[in-house]
Formats: C-alpha cells, sequence, structure tokens
C-alpha cells in the first residue's frame, strides 16, 4: 500500500487533520491501533472553551469554535454553546480573569466578569455564597466526543481518506532522514509524510524515528464520575472552580452530572479507576453545587491527560526528519482544539506555513528552554 501522508493515531486530532487534508485533495491514511477515538477522545469531558489567558490559545480556540458550530450544522453532531462559568473567590482571582478577558476581548470572544447574583440566574442549584465574581462566556460549549468524531471521520472518508482501525505502527523506515514506509501489524505503507497525532502514546512513535530534539510529553490519568440524572437543563455551562481542587461539572443531555477535579496521576498508561478520587470529587463538587450530596454516582472511568511543562501543545515540523510532524502534549485540551489543529496542520503541510499562530506551540521550544505561558488548563 501507499499514501502520500500518513497519520498516526485515530482520536479527535489525527481525524480531524485527515478531514481537513482530505479535503484540501491530499492523499492521507489514518492508522488506529483500536478504533478511532479510544484512546483519550472518548473518554473526556466534553468542553470546548476560548477562554484561556494567552493570545495564541485564545485565537486557535476561537476559530475552533467557529469550526464546531460550522460542521455540527453540516454534519448533524450535537455541539451546543451553553457557555464555561469560572467562579472566582477572591480579589487575585479576580484581577487575573480581568487580564485574560481582556485578552479575549481584543480577540472578539465576549466573555465578561459578572456577579454572584447573576451567575445563580445562570446556575441556580450554584452556591454563590463564597463567590464574588464569575467569569462568564456563553459562546464557549461544550459537544459530544463519540458523535463528533464519528461524524469527522466518515466526512473524512467520503471526501477520500482511509482510516485503518486495528492497525498498530510498529516501526517507521528511515534512509537519509527521509521517511520511507511505516510498518504495522497489517503490512507496510509507502509514504513520504508522517503526521505523530498519538498525543498520550507520543514518545513510542518519537522513539521510532530516534527524534533528535526533547520533547517532553508524558500520559497522566484523569478520572471523571457521570451522576443519576436530574432536571434537564439544571446545569448548562461548565461551572469551573479552581479554589476547589480544580473543580469542572457540566450536565449531559440525558441529565446526569458529567464532573472532575484535579487529581492527575503519572506519568502512567494505567487508567485502572482510584477510590480516593471518588472520595475527592463528591466533597468538591457538592460545594459547588450542595444538591448533587444527593446523587448516586452512576459510572467512573479515566483517560489521558498528555502533559507537557507549560500544558501547551507540540505542532510542527521536525526539520531533521523529511517529512516528520507532530502534534501532541494537548494537556486535556485536544478534543477542545482538534478543528482548528487539522487546518493548522493541513496548511504546515500544504502551505509550510499557517494562519493561525502556530508557532506558539514549536516543538523546538523544550530543547532551547523557553516554555510557553501555562496554558490555563481546566475542563
Amino acid at each position: 500500500m501507499k499514501s502520500d501522508i500518513v497519520i498516526i493515531g485515530g482520536g479527535i486530532t489525527g481525524i480531524a487533520i485527515a478531514h481537513e487534508l482530505a479535503k484540501r485533495g491530499e492523499e492521507v491514511t489514518v492508522l488506529e491501533k483500536r478504533f478511532i477515538g479510544s484512546g483519550s477522545t472518548f473518554r473526556c469531558g466534553t468542553g470546548i472553551r476560548q477562554q484561556f489567558n494567552d493570545e495564541a490559545n485564545v485565537q486557535v480556540m476561537k476559530r475552533s469554535v467557529e469550526l464546531w458550530k460550522k460542521y455540527s450544522e453540516e454534519y448533524g453532531f450535537p455541539f451546543k454553546q451553553t457557555g464555561y462559568l469560572f467562579l472566582l473567590y477572591s480579589e487575585e482571582e479576580v484581577e487575573q480573569f480581568r487580564e485574560n478577558i481582556s485578552i479575549q476581548n481584543r480577540f472578539g470572544v465576549p466573555t465578561r466578569l459578572i456577579t454572584p447574583e447573576e451567575a445563580k440566574e445562570i446556575v441556580p442549584l450554584l452556591d454563590t455564597s463564597e463567590i464574588i465574581a464569575a467569569s462568564w462566556n456563553p459562546t464557549d460549549g461544550k459537544a459530544d466526543p463519540f458523535h463528533a468524531t464519528t461524524a469527522f471521520a466518515l466526512h473524512a472518508q467520503e471526501m477520500g481518506a482511509r482510516i485503518l482501525e486495528y492497525t498498530e505502527v510498529k516501526d517507521i523506515i528511515i534512509a537519509d532522514n527521509e521517511i520511507k514506509a511505516v510498518k504495522t501489524n497489517n503490512g507496510v505503507i509507502k509514504t513520504g509524510i508522517v503526521i505523530n497525532a498519538t498525543n498520550a502514546w507520543s514518545k513510542l512513535i518519537n522513539a521510532m524515528v530516534k527524534l533528535p530534539i526533547r520533547i517532553p510529553i508524558e500520559p497522566y490519568r484523569h478520572q471523571a464520575i457521570i451522576t443519576q440524572p436530574i432536571k434537564k437543563n439544571a446545569i448548562n455551562p461548565m461551572v469551573i472552580s479552581f479554589k476547589y481542587k480544580d473543580s469542572y461539572l457540566t450536565q449531559t443531555d440525558h441529565g446526569g452530572i458529567i464532573g472532575g477535579i484535579g487529581y492527575e496521576v503519572g506519568p502512567t498508561y494505567d487508567l485502572t479507576p482510584s477510590y480516593g478520587f471518588l472520595r475527592e470529587v463528591t466533597t468538591y463538587l457538592s460545594k459547588i453545587i450542595p444538591a448533587l450530596r444527593e446523587l448516586l454516582i452512576l459510572r467512573t472511568w479515566a483517560g489521558y491527560y498528555a502533559k507537557t511543562p507549560d500544558s501547551n501543545p507540540a505542532i510542527g515540523k521536525i526539520e531533521e526528519i523529511s517529512d516528520y510532524y507532530i502534534a501532541a502534549g494537548f494537556s486535556g485540551h485536544g478534543f477542545m482544539m482538534g478543528p482548528a489543529v487539522g487546518e493548522m496542520m493541513a496548511d504546515l503541510i500544504i502551505k509550510g506555513k499557517a494562519s493561525l499562530p502556530v508557532e506558539w506551540y514549536d516543538p523546538y521550544r523544550f530543547e532551547r528552554g523557553e516554555l510557553r505561558q501555562k496554558a490555563l488548563q481546566m475542563g
């Protein structure tokens, strides 16, 4: 088999890149060792936000939200702009979010500070006794990872992309610093371009090409819960609290509350759920929404945060190997960034440059010791 471009990894990142490349007429093949979305995508918390604390991520996420809206309307998967509500408990938090909001407003993101009373109007079940303000953006939202990723994959295939599931990469064949082929459990695929979109597993693929630079991406277990259903539309936005161990929660379409806390464990590939997490998550989430104390937890599961030292991904071309690209290390933001990353990577491969600020995610920054401002890692 031959393919001009091979993407390793069938999560939202790899599928979105394949979708955009196929849309532009490129011959592209996605290799996924299990089934699409099975690594981290189908395990994510569903949130999609533009509320970041730096210009690059705000611009990328503004574009990503535009694409989420466009493709949800075209392909028929659910994307709801129900907002993100960051709860603020101190003047220090308020001042930091004033700065964040200033950046967001500069790029047309309509975030604003609101009062506790306004926050309670948005989420009547909220305990506002301790908060002094909140950061609110009604154009943030959430999407169903299963339906969204499947829709992107199906339309990518309709445009000519190949998606090979249960196809595990065993090696990448290189001669004279040029990629020649990818060896899999199902045979060899001749190619000249490889994109590493495996996120939590990216270091394993990097080792196959003997990556000449250091890109520190490590897998951390991140756990979540879902509760029994309550009245629908009780908690529409994603609600965030840094005070209560980086808690986040929102309501699913069927009425259950999905939520989690900052309880990352790692580096590890072990996804065994922790009882300690269950004790803490129930304590902290019920401080935000006291009514949650009465609810049963139906299920808990874990996925991966593929973390970098500055919580920003590595996106770009590795100059020493022709042609090897990476888009990994999303630190919990991979699902929300997916469509915009698809555009950025397609631009880089076809044009050699991107309209979005991809240089912020320069894979060489770690080698140079130039970490970015730490991305706002939450939900």
